[in-house]
């Protein structure tokens, strides 16, 4: 008796933030590269159709196919970094001085540059 199938594995090969198409919502969205190979007694062999690549909103759920010269595009265009503005997370600068984590934040009693939690 021989056992034979296909199976199919989903690749997730980034999140880039995009203008959704269908609900209009600036979100994430999951790049994903889907590969079916046939299978002999439940392990892989070898791709039996091209990769297909889809993209799936994050806010909304909405998928879509994309084309493979694009992939390229995209992939390229979330490796670059993104400029500080909306939809961008907001980093601070780190305090200066001597690297104390609470160097920044106001103590509560005691004197100016004492560590509370110090005996």
């Amino acid at each position: 008796m021989i056992i034979f199938g296909t199976s199919s594995k989903t690749f997730q090969l980034a999140m880039l933030n995009l203008l959704c198409g269908f609900c209009g919502n600036p979100s994430a969205h999951a790049l994903r590269k889907r590969v079916t190979k046939f299978s002999l007694f439940f392990i892989p062999l070898f791709p039996i159709a091209p990769a297909k690549h889809s993209m799936q909103c994050t806010f909304c759920g909405a998928e879509s196919e994309v084309p493979k010269d694009n992939v390229e595009h995209l992939l390229a265009q979330g490796a670059q970094p993104q400029p500080q503005g909306y939809g961008a997370p907001q980093q601070q600068a780190p305090a200066q001085g001597t690297g104390n984590p609470f160097a920044g934040q106001p103590q509560q009693g005691g004197q100016q540059g004492q560590n509370p939690y110090q005996s």
